[in-house]
This record gives structure tokens, sequence and C-alpha cells, in this order.
């Protein structure tokens, strides 16, 4: 190594990828923490983010490192299960620019070190397409296995999702674990799980995931037998060659993952029984989806003070959380906290949270969180707006709001502003912007479109109340015979007070 890769680096934010030679094909990480997780005093936290009890419960059960027992060679440990410690991370890329593949990086040293790790190092290779038999080629693989036995990893963490036989050809040469991106996600979803429905969701996750990856060793794998085998004198009752253990194994899955799914199935119908009662009295919905760690679950804080956790670290929360909110002109609408995306989010978790996901495809309106200080916002919008149209609400409108205002420039405005015009700053730490975001979705929900004309029994309060939370009462008249109503009401609203049309209740009946 030359003398800039000896050097290290200053300041663990300011790390940036070294390239080791211009002529070679493998670039190297300095030492540090991931930046993809800003670091920020415990003075700087919002009083809008309540007690936070949740997240000290979180922070009171942490990892040790340097108390690992894993063995010097993995490669015949039938199971193991995922235990983060000290990991180099290797990545593979064919196109885009090295920038992207230095963010996508980087973005896989942030979920190390939520899962509870520390990066030690990261080789980034440009070629072709990955190696199918080692991922990284057996010359870089063997490169691979002399930095993992200089800095003393126990894991090596590959940036894209490996298959089995990869998985294995490259742990035989590195003897040290290996696993991939999708794995350390579904780790860190197993650790921030906390409702019923969010665990089952993860652990369907986590069983698809497992199951092409179940492999087997030694005679724990053998066949069961039947009788008086060869001459091996096994006794009767063990003849004939039965299931083997990785077959069971899979059955055993198999009969989970049933199990789960008639699970999750079973929580829809409350889900669906809240959607439509607030369909029922025309409360609009808006949906906060975004980038995970974009500061979701701040916003919705500031906006309606509903004490969501909120941490420093991806994938904080995931379970959806709904709150009820009024407008300026005393409307009132629901706004839900979704789970966050991240580029290349596994299948399987888009899959087992699409009832989570829900919540965005029923919405009338979708704020489009942002890191505005994130080192690539347009890959983040372009990442959530693919999950989006996966699940059906491309045509719901949108509003993007870019967090985090307070850490930017007016240079980096302009240059996000020319992503979205359209867009609101906002800082949900400070409360820069909130106002705007506010006033933006007054402007943006559906607003109701039938005029109606009411004279509403003075026994009936309960039907002007609703029209004023829910619709918009232009004038209101007290009669001799009751409450003269007129207002704009959504068009099954109004179908629903058709029996107080003063027009008919002007009508002498015949």
């Amino acid at each position: 190594m030359n003398e800039a890769e000896d050097r290290p680096t200053d300041d663990a934010v300011d790390r940036v990828l070294r390239s080791a030679e211009p002529t070679a094909s493998v670039a190297r990480f300095g030492a540090g923490d991931a930046t993809a997780i800003m670091r920020t005093d415990a003075a700087d936290r919002s009083t809008t983010d309540g007690d936070q009890f949740e997240r000290e419960d979180r922070a009171a059960l942490r990892r040790v490192a340097g108390l690992s027992t894993e063995l010097e060679d993995v490669t015949e440990v039938e199971y193991r299960q995922l235990r983060l410690e000290n990991v180099v991370l290797i990545g593979v890329y064919s196109q885009g620019s090295q920038d992207d593949a230095e963010n996508s990086m980087r973005e896989l040293a942030a979920l190390a070190e939520t899962a509870g790790a520390r990066v030690l190092d990261g080789l980034l290779q440009r070629r072709p397409h990955p190696d199918p038999s080692t991922y990284l080629g057996r010359g870089k693989a063997e490169e691979l296995r002399h930095v993992v036995a200089a800095v003393g990893a126990d894991t090596v963490i590959a940036d894209t999702e490996l298959a089995p036989s990869q998985r294995r050809a490259l742990e035989d040469v590195v003897k040290v674990k290996v696993i991939d991106r999708t794995a350390v996600i579904l780790d860190i979803f197993s650790q921030h799980a906390k409702s019923r429905e969010g665990k089952a969701q993860v652990e369907l996750a986590q069983l698809e995931y497992l199951l092409p990856r179940l492999r087997g060793w030694g005679e724990s794998m053998s066949r069961q037998a039947g009788g008086q085998v060869g001459g091996a004198g096994a006794g009767m009752g063990s003849r004939g060659p039965g299931e083997t253990k990785i077959e069971l194994d899979r059955r055993r899955i198999h009969t989970r993952m049933a199990r789960l799914r008639k699970q999750i199935v079973g929580m829809k119908p409350a889900r669906d029984a809240k959607r439509a009662n607030r369909r029922r009295n025309a409360v609009p919905s808006v949906a906060i989806a975004g980038y995970t760690n974009a500061g979701k679950s701040s916003l919705l804080n500031r906006i309606t003070g509903a004490g969501l956790l909120v941490e420093n670290a991806l994938f904080a929360t995931l379970d959806a959380t709904v709150r009820r909110n009024t407008t300026a002109d005393g409307r009132i609408y629901t706004i839900a906290d979704t789970v966050g995306f991240v580029r290349n989010l596994p299948h399987q978790l888009v899959e087992a949270f699409r009832s989570t996901l829900e919540e965005v495809g029923d919405a009338d309106l979708i704020v489009h969180v942002v890191d505005a200080a994130h080192p690539d916002p347009a890959g983040q919008i372009a990442t959530v707006r693919d999950v989006i149209g996966d699940v059906g609400a491309r045509d719901i409108p949108e509003l993007i709001v870019f967090n985090k205002a307070d850490l930017v420039g007016p240079e980096e405005r302009l240059v996000l502003r020319g992503l979205a015009p359209d867009a609101v700053f906002a800082s949900a730490r400070t409360g820069e912007g909130v106002d705007e975001v506010l006033a933006a979705i007054t402007r943006m929900l559906p607003d109701p479109s039938v005029e109606i004309d009411l004279l509403v029994p003075y026994d009936r309060g309960d039907v002007v109340s609703a029209l004023h939370e829910t619709g918009r009462v232009m004038s209101i008249d007290y009669v001799e015979d009751g409450t003269r109503v007129r207002a704009l009401a959504s068009p099954e609203q109004a179908a629903q007070l058709d029996v107080f049309s003063a027009a008919s209740a002007a009508t002498p009946a015949s």
C-alpha cells in the first residue's frame, strides 16, 4: 500500500473513499463511522419529540464489541446466527458513476452500524459483472482474505444480495462469515419491530430469505433410516431412507410461513374497518413517506405532537402511526407515518410490509420527505417513487418536503429546487418551514366540491358539527324550523345529507 493508504483519516464524518492507483479496479475505505448517519449532539434534540422513553429502552441493551467467540473457520458450521461486530464491506459495480457506488457503500456502512457493527474497512471493485463463483473473482477474494486478517474482522458484508453458492464459495476463501445487504436490513427490522403485526411481517420476510439458503453439514443432514440397514445392525425400525433433515427444515419453514400469512391476513379487517370509518365520515388522509432517516417521525412529532420514537439511525420506526390534525380553516384530516425506504430494499420486505404500505396507497395526499443534507437526494426521490409505484400510488398527489433545511446553504437549496420546483423546505428540529408545510397540505387536500343547502333540525346539531369538520360551511342562519346551512361537501357526504335538503323541506307533503 502507498503512503496515502497508511495515513488515517482525521474526521470520521469527512471520510472519503480512496483509490489505490488510477489503473486499479479496487477502492479502499478509510476507518471511521458511516457518513450516512448524521452526527448530532443530544442538546440538539427537538422538544417536540416528547420524552422518548422508547429510545431509552432501546438503548438499554447494546452489543459489546470484542466479546465474540466466532470460530476462525466458519465454513463448516451448520447454523450461524447473525452476530455483527467488526466488519469489512465489499461491493461490485458495473455501471453508473463511482460516486453512486460510493454512496451505496456509505449507506451500507450506516446500515451495518445501525445493526450494531463496527465498520473497519471496505473494498469497491469495478468489473463488467460480479463473478458467478466468488462475487469478486478468485484473485480479489484472496486479497479480501488478507485484508480481513489484517484488520481482525469477523464478518464480510456484500453490498448486494448474494446467491447461496457465491456466499459459500466466498466463505471458503476468506474463512470468516459472509452475509449480504439483505441480511443486514432484515436484522435491523427484527431488532426494531415492536407491534404484533410488525414482528409477524419481519419473521415472514426472514423465512422467505432463509428458505433457499439452507445448507446441510455432517450427520445432522443424514437420512432417517428404518429396519436393519445393511450389516450395520441398526435394529428394527430403522429401515429405508426417509426425509433428510434439510427437507424437514424446509417443510417446517413452509408451515410457519403459511401460519404467519394467515395471521397477517387476519389483522387486515381491523385496519380496513378503521379506514372505512374515515371514508364514511369523509375524513381526508395524508401519508408521510420517504427515505429512511429522512426525518418522517420528527416531522410528524413537530406537526401533531405524536411523541413517536426519534433516533439518528436507519429504520428506527417500522409500525405505521396515524394521528388526527386540523387545517387552518377547521377541516379534520389524518396523517400517517409509514416505514422508510432504502435503495435495493429486499423484495421480501416490500411484500411482507404491503399491509403497512396500504396507508400510502389509500391516502389522498403523500408528503414525500427528502433529506436535504444527503449527498444523493435525487437517488432518494427515485427510490421512494419506485416503491410508491409498486403499491399502486403513482396517481396520488405528492408534496415534496426537503427536511433538515437548517443543514444546507443557499447554493444547495438552489440545486434542490431544480429537482422539485414546487417543494417546501423545512426543518423538523428548528421548526423552520413547518407552517409552509401545513399550508401546502391544506391547499392540496381534496376540496369539497358539491354545494348543498340544508335545513337541519335543532336536535341534529351533530350534522352541523360534521359539516364544520369535514366540509366547508359558507353561511349559516337560524330560522324557525332549524338551522339553515349552505356548505360545500364531498359527493358521498352530500348523498348522506340529502334528507335534510332545504328544497325538499320547503315542498309540502302531498
